[in-house]
C-alpha cells in the first residue's frame, strides 16, 4: 500500500505510468508548517478494516496487516507448520500517531480519556504482532528498528531465519505511518524536506540539480519468503529470488550518508549472492532528493559496481516512506527483472553532472536482466543492500 494504490499491482503499474502520489497538504494543522506537501496513502486503510478492527489499531498496524495479507493471498497462503512461519515487520518511528494523539487527549482531558488499546497501538513491535497473530506465525515475530533501512533490514533478517534453519516461511517488509505536525516539523527543524510550494508532483527529484529535499511519505511493503525447496514442494510461484543480503554501518555520522560504509554493504551483498558487480543489470537507489545523500549514493553504487546498471529512484514518486521504503523499493527491483521494465525517475530534468550513473528518465526502460539491486540507507548509519535474481 502506497501513495500510488492500495495495493501492490496498482502501485507497480503508477511507477510504470510515472504518476506521482506527492499532494498539498490541505489539512488546517498543517497551515503553519514551512512544509507544504507529503505522499499520503491513496486509500485510508481503516476503511478497508471492519470498524471493530481498525479501531484497536494504530494506521500503521492497519497497513501493515492489509498489506501482509495481500502479501498472503498473492503467495498462494502457503500450508506451513505455524512453528517453521516467522513474521519480520521494521519500522523507523512506530505507533507516533498514536503516541502524539494519545498525549493530545491525555494533556487535553486527562487519564479516562485515553484509549484502552494506546500501549498495543504505540509499540513498534506492533504491526509485527499483529500479522504474526493474523496467520498463526509462532517462528518468532521479530522488529528492526533500523531508520529507513527497517523495511530492508527485515528482508535480509527474513532470509537469514530461512538459511539457519530457524522458518521455511517469512513474511517480511516494512511500515510507516508518521504525517503529523510534529514530525513533518522535526524533520523540517533539522533541513532534511523540501519546502518547495510549487506543483507538489515536481517536488520529490531525486539526482535532478533542482532537488531541494525529501517529501515524507507512508506506507507499507510486505514479501513472502521461502525457503526454495518448500516453495518447490507445494507448487508455489515465485517473482524471482532474495539472493543476497548485506547489512553495514557507517559509523560516522547519525544523519549524514556515508559512501564507504554504503559501498561496503553493496559488496557484501554482491559476495553473498555470489554476483559479480557486471551481473546487476538494473540498481533501486535509495535517491530521497537530497544533495548529500544522493551524492553519497551515487559514489558508492559507482566505487561498487560501476556505472553501467539502469538505475531507477521511485522516491521520485512515492516520496519516502521511510520504514516502509526499503520494501517498497525491492519490489520496484523485482519487478523490473520480473517484467523486463525499470520505472523512469520522475522530474529528473537536468541530471547532476556529479551523479556518474545511467540514471533512467522519460520513459521506461526495457530489456532482460538477471540480477537487481536494492539499496537502503537510514539515519544513523545504517545501511542494506539486497540482490534479487530471476
Amino acid at each position: 500500500m502506497t501513495p500510488l494504490g492500495a495495493d501492490a499491482p496498482s502501485s507497480w503499474s503508477g511507477l510504470l505510468d510515472g504518476k506521482s502520489g506527492v499532494r498539498f497538504l490541505e489539512e488546517e494543522w498543517a497551515a503553519d508548517l514551512p512544509v507544504h506537501v507529503a505522499a499520503g496513502l491513496m486509500v485510508d486503510p481503516a476503511s478497508l478494516l471492519p470498524r471493530t478492527e481498525a479501531r484497536k489499531l494504530d494506521r500503521g498496524e492497519q497497513v501493515a496487516l492489509l498489506s501482509a495479507r495481500e502479501a498472503w493471498q498473492d503467495a498462494g497462503a502457503p500450508q506451513v507448520e505455524p512453528e517453521r512461519l516467522a513474521v519480520v515487520i521494521g519500522t523507523g518511528t512506530g505507533g507516533v500517531l498514536t503516541t502524539l494523539g494519545q498525549d493530545d487527549i491525555f494533556e487535553r482531558a486527562g487519564i479516562r480519556r485515553l484509549s484502552p488499546f494506546a500501549v498495543p497501538m504505540l509499540m513498534p513491535n506492533g504491526p509485527a504482532a499483529w500479522v504474526s497473530m493474523d496467520l498463526g506465525a509462532k517462528g518468532g515475530a521479530r522488529t528492526p528498528v533500523s531508520a529507513c533501512a527497517s523495511g530492508a533490514e527485515a528482508l535480509a533478517l527474513g532470509q537469514d531465519l530461512i538459511r539457519n534453519g530457524r522458518a521455511d516461511v517469512v513474511v517480511a517488509g516494512g511500515v510507516e505511518a508518521c504525517l503529523h505536525p510534529f514530525t513533518i516539523a522535526a524533520f523540517a527543524q533539522m533541513k532534511a524536506l523540501s519546502t518547495r510550494s510549487v506543483d507538489p508532483e515536481t517536488v520529490s527529484r531525486p539526482f535532478d540539480v533542482e532537488r531541494s529535499g525529501f517529501v515524507m511519505g507512508e506506507g507499507a511493503g510486505m514479501m513472502v519468503l521461502e525457503r526454495a525447496e518448500f516453495a518447490r514442494a507445494r507448487g508455489g510461484r515465485a517473482h524471482g529470488t532474495l539472493a543476497g543480503s548485506a547489512v553495514s554501518s557507517s559509523a560516522n555520522h547519525i544523519t549524514s550518508s556515508d559512501a564507504d560504509g554504503q559501498s561496503f554493504a553493496i559488496e557484501l551483498a554482491l559476495r553473498d549472492a555470489g554476483l559479480d558487480p557486471a551481473d546487476i543489470g538494473v540498481v533501486h537507489a535509495h535517491a530521497t532528493s537530497t544533495e548529500s545523500g544522493d551524492l553519497a549514493e551515487a559514489e558508492a553504487i559507482g566505487r561498487a559496481i560501476g556505472g553501467h546498471a539502469a538505475v531507477t529512484a521511485t522516491k521520485s514518486m512515492t516520496g519516502h516512506m521511510m520504514g516502509a521504503s526499503g520494501t517498497v523499493g525491492a519490489m520496484a527491483a523485482l519487478f523490473a527483472l520480473r517484467d523486463g521494465t525499470v520505472p523512469a525517475t520522475r522530474n529528473l530534468d537536468e541530471l547532476d553532472p556529479r551523479v556518474e550513473l545511467d540514471v533512467v528518465r522519460g520513459e521506461p526502460r526495457t530489456g532482460r536482466w538477471t540480477a537487481a539491486l536494492a539499496n537502503s540507507f537510514g539515519f544513523g548509519g545504517h545501511n542494506v543492500s539486497l540482490v534479487f535474481t530471476t
